[in-house]
């Protein structure tokens, strides 16, 4: 009899496995993907065929489009000016229609001066300065150039500056304080290896935590020998957070063509652009053109339309008016949707969160 029911027993085993019974199939359910998705910011530079800054231009200018889906402008703003909510604007929602509903927060419902504090005027600068053996012979020059673009920024923008060999040193945190900045490039040395691509990640993470515009101003004098990050990493976590990166380097780095082709390619991914200095004069030009740059840049920022794709978003922006055909737009081209695993019963599977 016991021999009999233990049979039995086995069977009705088997048939559970066999059979994919709930009971069984609930150990194996993998945890809930977490998708954060918030306010998306561009900094959009316009320019006609012969290099010169086009201004004046209008939110409704202006065509969106992310994975070829037609988006709204909720904030808008030109240069150092306050972003401002279009008076036409019809923004859609953050969320797509199944996440939870105390999550969704349609650009309509949140105060102008809440969606306005988080994009404000100015811009956050980080200075990354090569002190690496590459810098030797021309350390003090770099230091002026530096020091004079410092001087040279608007009131509004904040500055911070690190300094990079091996290791990142950041001398001075993101401060409206010039001469605290300004000390700290006269107080740097040089130092050996260039790890910059380890350095820059690093330098794009710090950025990440600002709201609003956000950019990172490479000085190097040559190319990487000591990273272990690739530069695409680095290009892709910048497009991620929003980060313009521009890079101030010298005719040694563009006589190495690994350099040049990695310097061209980060800058161009994320809206930014790339020098090449041949001596202090040119040097000085490049920093002037950033921060014209700067002076000129519009900032477009819209909530994402329900989109299913949780993986890299291709953006598009263009001009509407067939008289703007011969005009060029410069921004970054995507931004990757940042996922997280949570085993916790009580986090809602289509969780937001992201910063594009």
């Amino acid at each position: 009899m016991l021999k009999r029911f233990l049979g039995f027993c086995g069977l009705l085993m088997e048939f559970l496995v066999l059979s994919g019974s709930p009971a069984v199939a609930q150990e194996v359910v993998a945890p809930p993907i977490n998708v954060k998705v918030d306010l998306v910011q561009l900094n959009v530079a316009v320019t006609d065929n012969k290099g010169n800054y086009i201004t004046g231009l209008r939110p409704q200018d202006f065509v969106i489009t992310e994975d070829g889906i037609s988006e709204n402008i909720a904030l808008f703003g030109q240069g150092n000016e306050s972003v401002r909510a279009p008076v036409n604007a019809t923004p859609s929602g953050v969320s797509p229609p199944d996440f939870p509903a105390h999550q969704q927060t349609p650009a309509a419902s949140v105060p102008e001066s809440e969606l306005t504090s988080r994009l404000v005027e100015g811009a956050d600068v980080f200075v990354l300065f090569d002190t690496s053996n590459y810098m030797y012979r021309n350390f003090a020059i770099a230091q002026d150039a530096i020091a004079d673009f410092i001087r040279s920024l608007e009131r509004p923008n904040k500055v911070a500056f690190y300094s990079y060999s091996r290791d990142l040193s950041r001398a001075a945190l993101l401060t409206t304080d010039r001469s605290q900045v300004l000390r700290s490039v006269r107080t740097t040395v040089a130092g050996d290896d260039a790890a910059l691509y380890n350095c820059l990640l690093m330098t794009v993470q710090d950025a990440a935590n600002s709201s609003g515009r956000k950019v990172v101003i490479v000085f190097s004098n040559g190319p990487d020998n000591a990273s272990t990050v690739p530069p695409e990493e680095v290009a892709e976590l910048a497009q991620t957070t929003g980060t313009t990166i521009y890079m101030v380097s010298t005719q040694q780095a563009h006589l190495e063509p690994i350099s040049n082709a990695v310097f061209q390619r980060m800058t161009a991914a994320t809206g930014g652009k790339v020098y090449f200095a041949k001596t202090w004069k040119e040097e000085q030009n490049a920093f002037t053109s950033i921060r014209d740059d700067l002076a000129h840049l519009y900032s477009l920022s819209y909530y994402p339309q329900p989109n299913p794709n949780r993986g890299w978003r291709t953006i598009k922006v263009k001009l509407v008016n067939g008289q703007y055909k011969n005009y060029y737009i410069r921004t970054r081209d995507g931004y990757r949707l940042q996922h997280s695993r949570s085993s916790s019963k009580n986090v809602p599977s289509a969780q937001v969160e992201a910063s594009p």
